[in-house]
């Protein structure tokens, strides 16, 4: 995985990491430390269809439930069962093991960058 600066971040708290048409995305850190204890993953089904800034999954936690937005409009290309497995994940490795979902894009929206986002949480 990528070091947090070479990740690309949006106002939702998902971070993106781009490879040539893929996106592959997660929560942040500072999201799931805000959930706290993730219990549920919900995701998209492979080979759906998202638009951009639509909800696309539910992430519980035993303090709240948040919703996933797609930060790309695209196709499911791969979804992480591991985290649907152990929910825990996000919260131990949010830029590793912990990733959500990968989109085949079509259109890549501006995304903030690493100092826009520490910027936006407060860091």
């Amino acid at each position: 995985m990528a070091e947090h600066s070479e990740l690309q971040y949006t106002a939702e708290h998902e971070w993106v990491q781009v490879d040539g048409d893929t996106a592959t995305v997660g929560i942040t850190a500072y999201a799931a430390d805000k959930l706290g204890d993730v219990v549920f993953v919900e995701l998209p089904a492979v080979g759906s269809d998202v638009a951009g800034g639509t909800v696309v999954g539910e992430i519980e936690s035993t303090k709240s439930v948040g919703e996933l937005f797609a930060p790309v409009t695209g196709t499911i290309a791969e979804t992480n069962d591991a985290v649907v497995e152990s929910p825990e994940l996000v919260n131990s490795d949010p830029f590793g093991a912990g990733w959500l979902l990968k989109v085949t894009f079509t259109e890549l929206p501006p995304l903030l960058s690493y100092a826009e986002y520490s910027a936006l949480i407060g860091e």
